[in-house]
């Protein structure tokens, strides 16, 4: 895999996580123009998000997302034009987007950081950047993340295959029906990077007021996506034969 694809997918992984992140900051950070915006603003946003790092990332395949990533190897999917799917290029693709999801994380905390100055509960603070139950259970948690995943990469298996088959809006509007149908639970990660390595950033920035970054559920949008993506990924090329 060469240094173009690697920086392809840090790049599009970084810029789903600044207009990601973004958009949950505008909706929850006091003193925001889109404050309470509600929870389809964030849908959407995050599925523009995706819209926008597909773009970005096209020389990679535009994964930008780990869970995709095993999905694909499991399914017997080159992850782009001229890569093939291997279990090492499989890791050099979750270190982009890991490195990726940091600095997108990163970049969302700069634009917002006089309103994270601003007194917040610290787990309202630490929702900008990743996921948390509505109720906390985490063997009900870890499968609606699978589920959500599964029903992703099952689709990107079952519509070509490959994101850059699909077309940047369509995979955008899959990622806002899930977060519309299945996100209500735990607030759909179904991204293992999009959530530990904004939980990272989280633990490492200088954010007034921040709390924990709750370790003890970190587990859970990082293993129940990936069990998804293996899930869609072999029934996915089941399906299409």
């Amino acid at each position: 895999m060469d240094s173009q694809v690697f920086l392809s997918e840090v790049l599009g992984t970084a810029i789903l996580l600044l207009l990601g992140a973004g958009v949950v900051a505008t909706v929850v950070l006091p003193k925001s123009k889109g404050f309470d915006g509600g929870w389809l603003l964030i849908n959407f946003g995050w599925g523009f998000a995706v819209f926008a790092g597909v773009y970005v990332a096209y020389k990679s395949g535009a994964h930008l997302n780990p869970a995709v990533t095993i999905g694909l190897l499991a399914g017997g999917a080159d992850f782009a034009e001229g890569v093939d799917g291997t279990f090492v290029n499989m890791l050099l693709y979750w270190a982009a987007q890991m490195i990726g999801a940091f600095l997108g994380a990163v970049l969302a905390f700069v634009a917002f950081k006089k309103h994270f100055d601003e007194e917040a509960d610290p787990a309202t603070k630490l929702a900008v950047f990743s996921t948390g139950p509505a109720i906390r259970s985490y063997g009900w948690n870890f499968l609606t993340e699978l589920i959500g995943t599964f029903v992703l990469v099952f689709w990107i298996m079952v519509a070509g295959g490959s994101v850059t088959g699909l077309g940047p809006l369509a995979v955008a509007l899959i990622v806002v029906s899930i977060g519309a149908s299945l996100g209500g639970p735990t607030g759909y990660a179904i991204n293992p990077a999009r959530d530990l390595g904004p939980r990272i950033a989280h633990a490492l920035l200088p954010i007034k007021g921040k709390g924990s970054s709750d370790w003890s559920y970190a587990w859970v949008p990082v293993l129940g996506p990936l069990a998804g993506g293996v899930i869609g990924g072999l029934l996915g090329n089941w399906y299409v034969g």
